[in-house]
């Protein structure tokens, strides 16, 4: 198996729905499994289609931030050689799996740009559909469809995250959102980079996300309520304090 794409889900099954459907338009090869960390989601996930999925569900006693060690759990039990893996309001497309599956590095970073899956599992980059979705049209105005890149989206080879430690699961579970699970995980990378034992791949892949979160002028924007309810609203996050200084507690916020 050459790679595994790996995607923690939490009570967002119409999103994953869409995912699924849209690779299944995509078209998945051979060598490609997806492994869906289902993280304890308050109805359990099932996949009825075509595609080669396993979901491994995981359940805890009381609710925290726990993506990145549902990631973790992933690996364990995945079977590629390169591990894929990004949050469920991003999706790749067919020229980046391919990339994965054949560019033989160690790691490769993307860069991200705003799009949406419709409801019938297509792709759609319209300035008009995106504006509908939440996407300010004074952002588009400046940016387009461009976003910064974000740690953990990524491909890596399996045996390097392994000797890596994968994410830093204290963190996860002892501290408030944001964790920063995935700023020491990169870190941890970077230093490996830094001796001359690993180096990141020059091509940086394009990533899709859906308009959601802080780029919509709320932390918590969920567009068409896709995506779990979970608040990034904490003390700890540095957009929700500059949204507050901002706009106060107002929670209807929303860019035009």
């Amino acid at each position: 198996m050459k790679v595994s794409i790996i995607i923690s889900v939490l009570d967002s099954h119409e999103a994953l729905r869409r995912q699924l459907l849209y690779m299944e338009k995509m078209g998945i090869p051979d060598d490609t499994e997806i492994v869906i960390v289902d993280d304890g989601s308050k109805i359990p996930l099932e996949y009825h289609g075509n595609l080669p999925v396993r979901i491994l569900r995981l359940e805890w006693p009381e609710r925290k931030w726990t993506a990145s060690i549902a990631r973790n759990r992933g690996v364990e039990i995945a079977n590629g050689e390169y591990l894929l893996m990004f949050d469920l309001d991003h999706f790749i497309n067919k020229e980046l799996l391919d990339m994965v599956r054949t560019f033989g590095g160690y790691k490769v970073q993307f860069i991200r740009s705003i799009a949406v899956i419709l409801e019938d599992g297509s792709f759609c980059q319209d300035p008009e559909v995106l504006f509908k979705w939440g996407y300010p049209k004074s952002r588009y105005m400046v940016r387009g469809f461009g976003i910064t890149p974000h740690p953990n989206m990524f491909a890596m080879r399996k045996d390097i995250f392994l000797k890596l430690g994968g994410y830093d699961e204290y963190r996860v579970l002892n501290r408030q959102y944001p964790q920063g699970e995935d700023s020491y995980f990169k870190k941890v990378w970077q230093s490996k980079v830094d001796e001359g034992i690993y180096h990141v791949h020059t091509e940086r892949p394009t990533i899709y996300t859906f308009p959601t979160g802080k780029m919509c002028g709320d932390v918590d924007f969920n567009p068409f309520n896709l995506f779990h309810n979970s608040s990034r609203a904490t003390d700890r996050n540095k957009f929700y304090k500059k949204q507050i200084e901002k706009y106060g507690h107002n929670r209807d916020i929303h860019f035009s």
